[in-house]
């Protein structure tokens, strides 16, 4: 027994984190490569490497995935210190190279030399699709402003399908259910950002990050634009990027007649709080939403208006209401504070109250037990503390909204 506990403890020595395991950079120029300062790391490695996001077999392991910082080319390594099959003969290692293999389109570099030749050519690399919108970002460490570009491009574009089959590899690293996308069908619209930067004269392009749209049709003749999803690269977020490229994907699909509204597709929480601070900054230039409408109610002008001019849908237009409505609201006087959490409760309480009208049916169908057994789940007191959690939650979530519009 205690030679078995012993080789469990050996081999204990080949598991690695996944995600520590594995190192991403975008590389601008040859010295990146061994600066460790560039190298970043997955947030999830469990689709590719189990739910433990644990490798076996190796000590020391490093999956290099190193990228260019425009067209994305790509080395790929697989280093380790020790193997498990230099110790023990019977035990095979996991097989990391080939389960990363699964994800990378072919024509990637396995050799450092090959990698910077590539780097050479990134010169040459200029983004792609139409110019949607230009601005800058105050970079403190550069002590200037830097210059981005949004580009809409469809598959079509020279070049892009070979460079989307790179640049959707890095959704296996940071979105936690993320799959690929058939880009063979033509209701994609795809939304690049990148950084114009300058290096000895020349003026060179950085991938930043990205966005993926689905145009759903809508009977008669109506479309459904639905963010399917967004990424900004890791060491460009923090930047405000993210905002920058919703609102110019929304204020691109508002300018069509034939687009109902905007959605999104399982929407995270991270994307449901930059969606609130997008759309609240939209609609304050909306006469709907001013100050003494505000104060009357949430109204049907207010759906009406979003939704014409903004492509906002009718539950989205309610939140940017009560934000904005929350900002107008002196909450230190207890009646007006009241009045504000009355109106939220209100909304909130709607899944409670459709539990009371199924509470009705099925006093009249269901047999004593098994009554008591739904109402003990849906215990009055409880929904209560329940309710007034949840309404926490939302004015936490809209006074970081308020926070970071004060700050725009």
């Amino acid at each position: 027994m205690a030679a078995v506990n012993d080789m469990e403890k050996k081999l204990a020595e080949f598991k690695c984190d996944t995600n520590e395991a594995v190192c991403l950079k975008l590389v601008r120029f040859p010295e990146d490569i061994d600066d460790e300062s560039t190298t970043f790391h997955p947030e999830y490695s469990h689709q590719l490497f189990g739910d433990d996001e644990v490798a076996f077999g190796y000590k020391g392991l490093q999956i290099q995935l190193y990228y260019s910082a425009g067209n994305l080319s790509t080395l790929f390594k697989v280093k380790y210190t020790a193997r498990v099959t230099d110790t023990f003969d019977c035990v095979e290692p996991d097989d990391v190279e080939g389960k990363v293999r699964e994800i990378i389109p072919a024509g990637f570099c396995c050799n450092t030399d090959d990698f910077i030749s590539l780097l050479e050519k990134e010169a040459n690399f200029r983004p792609f699709g139409s110019l949607l919108h230009t601005y800058k970002v105050h970079n403190v460490e550069a002590g200037e402003d830097l210059t981005y570009q949004i580009h809409k491009v469809d598959v079509s574009c020279p070049g892009f399908r070979e460079y989307h089959e790179r640049l959707q590899t890095f959704l296996m690293w940071f979105i936690e259910t993320a799959s690929f996308i058939d880009v063979d069908d033509d209701h994609w619209d795809f939304f690049l950002v990148f950084e114009k930067y300058n290096k000895d004269g020349e003026t060179l392009y950085a991938s930043v990050g990205y966005m993926t749209v689905y145009n759903y049709y809508v009977y008669p003749d109506k479309t459904r634009p639905r963010v399917s999803q967004m990424l900004i690269f890791p060491p460009f977020q923090g930047e405000g990027h993210g905002a920058q490229l919703l609102e110019t994907v929304h204020r691109y699909y508002c300018t069509s007649a034939k687009v109902q509204d905007i959605t999104a597709e399982d929407p995270s929480e991270n994307y449901v709080k930059l969606r609130d601070f997008v759309l609240v900054k939209l609609c304050l230039t909306l006469p709907s939403f001013s100050s003494e409408k505000l104060s009357q109610g949430f109204s049907e002008e207010m759906v009406s208006e979003a939704r014409e001019k903004l492509k906002i849908n009718k539950k989205h237009a309610r939140r940017v209401y009560e934000i904005l409505r929350l900002r107008n609201t002196d909450m230190s006087d207890e009646e007006k504070a009241r009045e504000f959490r009355l109106e939220v409760k209100k909304r909130l309480y709607g899944p409670y109250r459709k539990n009371q009208r199924e509470l009705t049916k099925m006093r009249k169908c269901l047999r004593p037990e098994e009554l008591a057994s739904h109402i003990s789940q849906m215990d009055t007191s409880l929904q209560h503390e329940e309710l007034e959690k949840s309404y926490q939650d939302v004015l936490a979530d809209y006074r970081r909204v308020l926070e970071r519009l004060a700050q725009a």
